[in-house]
C-alpha cells in the first residue's frame, strides 16, 4: 500500500486506502466539482472539473492520479479556478436550458455547480442543435439537449449491470451519448434498471411519469383509486423533503396520498408476504425432488428481463411466482371490487415504486388480461415526491396515519424485501419453520446481509443442507450464470436484485451523491422491520385469511392461477426484418432467420433456395388460377429465440425447425393451397 503524506493546502493528509487523490482531498472535507467521478465506477476523468495544481506535475484531473508521498497539492488557485469555470460555460453553452420546467431542476448537479463557482455569464455561443427526446420506453425518457457527456450512464450500464444499452456516438462536436444507430431504448437490450437516471447528473435521464394519468383518475368521480407503497419508498421519500436517507417516513407518506385524493393505500410488503409463501414452497419442492436448481428469485423485473435476453435457457430456474407488485394488483382486483362495494372497471390500482422497471413490468402482456392490466399505473418514489410538492402539502408537519385493512397489514419479512439480502432472509423465515416444525424465535439471519456484490451462505435447515447465492448488480448476476451454464454451481437458490443494495436504490428513488445513502436506507428497513411486532410472512394473519377466504391452499390452482406466470426469451433485435422480394399485396410471409446460429447452420443457403423457388415458379399453378404471381413475400429476419434447433423458418404462423429446403417447399405450397381455397371461395 502507497503510504505517507500529501500537503493538500497547507494540511498534510496521510494516504491510507485512497485511490485517488480526488479521494483524498475528500478526506481533508474539500468537496472538489465533478461531474464524472464515482468510487464505484472506473476512472474516466472526462468533465475536468476537479482539476487542481500538483508541484512538477501541473494542473491535472485528481481523479486520475494516484496519491504519493510528499505530494503537495493546490485546490483553488486563481488558474484551477479560471479553468473551472471555461470548463463549465463550455457545458452550458451545450446544454438545454430550460431548467424550470426540467425535473432534476431541484437536484441537478449542472444548476448547484454554475451556483458554487459563480458563473453568471456563458461568453460561448449557444448551440443551436436540437436532438429528438426518446419517449418511447415505458420507463425512461432520455433527452440528449440536457446530456453533459460525462459519461456516467455508459459506465454505469456496462461495468455495474453488463448490458451496453448505451455508449458514446459520433466524435468531437458530433459526440451524443445514446442506443446504437440512434434507436430508442425501447427497442434495445436496456433492462430498465434506470441505474443510468440514478448516476446522471443532469436531466438527461429521468423516470417516465405517469402522473398526469394519476391525477386523471383520482379526479373522475366513477373511479375508486387505491395505491399500493413498496417498502424501500418508504425510507428514501422524506429526501426530497429535507429528512435524512434512511428516515422512516411512512406514517407521512399514507397521510400524503390521502390528501392527495387516494380512496384506500395499502403495503406492497403485504404482497411480500404473499411472495415469501408461494416462492419458499416453490424452493422447498424443488429442492425436495432435486428439479429445476437453482431457483433463482423472479421478483425484479429487471433480472428477469436480463435473463430473458442473455440466459433463456436458465428461465425454467427461474421462480414462477410474479412480483409482489404484480401479485398485490391481482389480488387487488379479485377482491376488492367486493369488499370496497364497486364494480371491478371503476377499480384503479397505483403502485408507487423505488424503481422504472416496474413501469416496463405493468406494460408486460402476461399481467394484462382482457384488455385490464393488474396494476393501472407506476409512480416512481420522485413521482410521488412531484406530486406532494404540486399540492403545496407541508410533508413534514403531516399527522401519520395507517395503512388501510387488509392489504395493508405486513410483517417485518416482507418489508426487508426491499434489502439485498431481504428476500433470502424472509423466505428462510418460513423455510425453518416449514421444514423443522418448530418456531423460529430470532429471526434476524445476518449472514445473508451485508453490501458485498456477491455473497454465498451455507447452512443446515434440519436435516437439509442449502446453499444460497446473493447477487446484486446484473454484472454479478452473469458471473453466477455463467458458472451455472458451465455447470460448476451447486446453489440451491440465488437471489437477484439489479440494482446496487437493492431496490433502496432504485432507478426511481431520488437520486443521492451523499455518501452512504444506500446504507442508510437500508438500515432504515431493517429498523422497521424491529419495529413491526411480527417477523415472519407465515404469521400475517390477513395472509391466512386470503388463503382461507380465496386462495385455497400454497401453491394451489387458484394460487397458481392469480399468483404466478411464466417468462420467454426476448428478441435481442426487435422488429428487424430485411425484405428480399417485396410485393405490393402479399397473402403469404417466409420469414427465414439468418442471426448467427441459424447463419452457421445453412439459413442463407434455405434463404436463397425459397426466394429462388418463389421467383422461378409459377405460383398460379399449385394455387390452381391465375394472377397469384405476387401473393408470397420473402423475408430476412434475426431471432425466433430457437437456437439450438436452426435453421428456422416460418410460413405465415407456421414455424419449421431444423428446416431444410424440400421441408419448407412443402410447408410453403401447402399454405399457397390453403389461401389459394380462399380465395377462390371469394
Amino acid at each position: 500500500m502507497n503510504k505517507g503524506n500529501v500537503n493538500i493546502d497547507g494540511m498534510m493528509i496521510p494516504i491510507e486506502d485512497e485511490k485517488n487523490i480526488l479521494e483524498l482531498i475528500r478526506k481533508a472535507d474539500i468537496e472538489l466539482p465533478t461531474f464524472c467521478y464515482h468510487s464505484h465506477l472506473s476512472v474516466y476523468g472526462a468533465c475536468r472539473l476537479c482539476v487542481s495544481d500538483i508541484d512538477g506535475m501541473g494542473i491535472q484531473a485528481t481523479c486520475t492520479i494516484p496519491p504519493r508521498d510528499g505530494m503537495v497539492v493546490k485546490t483553488n488557485t486563481q488558474e484551477v479556478r479560471q479553468i473551472r469555470k471555461v470548463n463549465l460555460e463550455l457545458l452550458l453553452a451545450n446544454h438545454d436550458i430550460s431548467c424550470p420546467s426540467c425535473s432534476r431542476s431541484n437536484n441537478c448537479k449542472l444548476q448547484d455547480l454554475t451556483r458554487r463557482l459563480g458563473v453568471t455569464k456563458v461568453r460561448f455561443k449557444k448551440t443551436d442543435k436540437v436532438a429528438p427526446v426518446d419517449t418511447k420506453s415505458h420507463s425512461i425518457i432520455h433527452d440528449p439537449n440536457k446530456c453533459v457527456l460525462c459519461g456516467d450512464c455508459v459506465r454505469v450500464c456496462k461495468e455495474m449491470q453488463s448490458v451496453g444499452a448505451i455508449d458514446f456516438t459520433g466524435r468531437g462536436a458530433n459526440s451524443t451519448v445514446g442506443p446504437a444507430f440512434c434507436k430508442s431504448l425501447a427497442d434495445v437490450e436496456c433492462v430498465y434498471c434506470g441505474q443510468c437516471v440514478a448516476v446522471c447528473p443532469v436531466g438527461a435521464l429521468v423516470p417516465k411519469p405517469e402522473t398526469e394519468q394519476v391525477w386523471k383518475a383520482i379526479n373522475n368521480p366513477d373511479k375508486v383509486v387505491v395505491a399500493q407503497l413498496a417498502p424501500a419508498v418508504r425510507v428514501a421519500l422524506g429526501e426530497g423533503f429535507g429528512m435524512e436517507p434512511g428516515e422512516i417516513a411512512t406514517g407521512q407518506i399514507v397521510a400524503a396520498l390521502k390528501r392527495i385524493g387516494f380512496d384506500h393505500v395499502y403495503d406492497t410488503s403485504f404482497a411480500a408476504d404473499l411472495t415469501v409463501l408461494e416462492e419458499a414452497t416453490e424452493f422447498i419442492t424443488r429442492k425436495l425432488k432435486g428439479e429445476k436448481l437453482p431457483q433463482f428469485t423472479s421478483c425484479c423485473p429487471s433480472w428477469v428481463k436480463f435473463a430473458e435476453q442473455y440466459y433463456p435457457e436458465l428461465l425454467p430456474n427461474l421462480s414462477t411466482c410474479k412480483s409482489p407488485q404484480q401479485m398485490f394488483g391481482s389480488i387487488a382486483k379479485e377482491t376488492l371490487p367486493a369488499i370496497l362495494g364497486i364494480k371491478p372497471e371503476q377499480l384503479v390500482v397505483v403502485s408507487i415504486m423505488p424503481c422504472t422497471a416496474k413501469k416496463f413490468e405493468a406494460k408486460r402482456e402476461e399481467f394484462i388480461h382482457d384488455g385490464t392490466a393488474e396494476v393501472d399505473h407506476v409512480l416512481s418514489t420522485e413521482g410521488l415526491g412531484r406530486m406532494i410538492h404540486e399540492t403545496g402539502i407541508q410533508f413534514r408537519k403531516l399527522t401519520p396515519e395507517s395503512f388501510d385493512l387488509p392489504l395493508g397489514f405486513k410483517t417485518g419479512a416482507g418489508v426487508i424485501f426491499g434489502n439485498t439480502g431481504g428476500v433470502s432472509e424472509a423466505v428462510l423465515r418460513f423455510a425453518y419453520e416449514k421444514i423443522t416444525g418448530q418456531t423460529l424465535l430470532n429471526t434476524d439471519i445476518k449472514q445473508v446481509r451485508g453490501m458485498d456484490g456477491l455473497r454465498t451462505v451455507e447452512m443446515e435447515i434440519g436435516e437439509i443442507k442449502l446453499k444460497l447465492g446473493i447477487a446484486h448488480t446484473l454484472s454479478n448476476a452473469r458471473i453466477l450464470c455463467d458458472e451455472i451454464k458451465k455447470g460448476n454451481s451447486d446453489y440451491d437458490l440465488i437471489e437477484v436484485m439489479a440494482c446496487p443494495g437493492g431496490c433502496i436504490a432504485g432507478g426511481g428513488q431520488p437520486v443521492s451523491f451523499e455518501p452512504g445513502y444506500r446504507e442508510k436506507r437500508m438500515q432504515g428497513l431493517y429498523n422497521t422491520d424491529k419495529q413491526l411486532q411480527l417477523h415472519k410472512s407465515q404469521d400475517n394473519p390477513y395472509i391466512k385469511e386470503l388463503y382461507k377466504l380465496t386462495l385455497g391452499e400454497i401453491g394451489g390452482p387458484k394460487a397458481h392461477q392469480l399468483l404466478h406466470t411464466h417468462y420467454h426469451g426476448r428478441k435481442r433485435i426487435t422488429d428487424q426484418q430485411i425484405t428480399i422480394r417485396n410485393t405490393d399485396h402479399p397473402k403469404i410471409e417466409v420469414c427465414v432467420c439468418v442471426g448467427t446460429n441459424c447463419f452457421v447452420k445453412g439459413s442463407q443457403e434455405l434463404l436463397r433456395q425459397m426466394m429462388q423457388y418463389v421467383t422461378e415458379n409459377k405460383l398460379e399453378d399449385i394455387v390452381g388460377f391465375e394472377g397469384q404471381e405476387d401473393m408470397v413475400d420473402v423475408k430476412a429476419t434475426f431471432c425466433f429465440e430457437r437456437c439450438d434447433r436452426g435453421p428456422v423458418l416460418r410460413v405465415n404462423e407456421k414455424v419449421l425447425e431444423h428446416a431444410n429446403f424440400e421441408k419448407a417447399r412443402q410447408l410453403l405450397d401447402q399454405e399457397i393451397k390453403r389461401i389459394g381455397a380462399l380465395i377462390s371461395q371469394v
